[in-house]
């Protein structure tokens, strides 16, 4: 989009991160560490906040709003308590890192270190088997924020990488078909949401009730929050394995999306010679915008 960034650096735990915003005559975005959680914050109002600390088994973007300040996600429903805003959670080597019961995997945070990144931050993590004293997978999360000003739209980027812990010779991914990276959303996009990706209403083959699993480039939907439409889409990338990104959509009894790799039906081995990187996007407008422009939304980022 030919889109220039303004930078802003912050310390946390010691470390500068970096912050921005569009070059587009708006105020820049602020980054701030509290309560166990980084802010993104643009002229008082809070962009994206993502929880590391006093989490039950991982942290995870607890909210995420539009350019007008509509929040999307939803975070530990009482039908779901496990169900956090937007997360990434799969089982690797048999350690279940979705469900927060029975003795969970912990993705536990280590630490934030500088890359030079233009619009966000670094986390390390450590992702523990239920004792708390194996690691099973180390992972490198980068979280990217920008309100891209000319598309009218809040985007997330969300990359991990994922390597071994030394001495560990593989560890094999597995999941349920809707393990992944997954959002739950605010309780009124249940009533309202419907479902679309670039060919039109997901068509993938159907799992139970109305739960599909739909190849695509993205997915996205359109709900209504407090009375005022909204868009939601999640992109995946044409580097990610297995692309493109299988989405996992369900309605009923409430609304969730997931970028899947089809884990519950081929197992992915991590090993030193083949680390794993995974890029996904997240965008949220005000309004319902078209298919045709989630659509040129993408093709713009994606030749950049």
């Amino acid at each position: 989009m030919g889109m220039g960034t303004l930078f802003v650096s912050v310390v946390l735990g010691g470390l500068t991160l970096s912050a921005g915003a569009a070059e587009t005559g708006g105020a820049p975005l602020r980054m701030s560490m509290g309560d166990g959680a980084v802010s993104f914050v643009r002229e008082g109002q809070t962009v994206l906040r993502y929880r590391y600390e006093d989490v039950p088994a991982k942290p995870y973007v607890k909210t995420l709003y539009t350019p007008q300040g509509v929040n999307v996600l939803r975070d530990s429903p009482h039908d779901h308590k496990h169900h956090h805003g937007l997360m990434f959670a799969i089982k690797v080597d048999g350690v279940d890192f979705w469900g927060e019961h029975e003795a969970p995997g912990i993705q536990a945070h280590r630490s934030f270190e500088d890359d030079g990144s233009e619009a966000g931050f670094v986390e390390r993590l450590d992702w523990l088997a239920p004792e708390r004293t194996q690691v099973v997978l180390k992972e490198r999360r980068r979280i990217s924020v920008v309100q891209d000003e000319s598309a009218g739209a809040t985007v997330v980027v969300w990359e991990s990488l994922f390597e071994l812990p030394p001495g560990k010779a593989k560890a094999t991914l597995t999941g349920a078909h809707y393990h992944g990276l997954g959002a739950r959303f605010v309780e009124s996009i249940d009533r309202s949401s419907r479902f679309f990706t670039p060919d039109g209403e997901p068509d993938g083959d159907i799992v139970r009730g109305d739960e599909r699993l739909t190849p695509a480039p993205w997915c996205a939907l359109h709900g209504e929050i407090g009375g005022k439409p909204v868009t939601i889409a999640m992109f995946g990338h044409p580097d990610n394995p297995r692309d493109p990104t299988l989405w996992f959509t369900m309605q009923t009894p409430f609304a969730y999306l997931s970028a899947t790799m089809n884990l519950w039906k081929e197992p992915l081995e991590v090993t030193a010679d083949a680390p794993l990187r995974l890029r996904y996007t997240m965008a949220v407008w005000d309004g319902h915008t078209s298919v045709a422009e989630v659509a040129e939304f993408w093709k713009q980022r994606a030749e950049k």
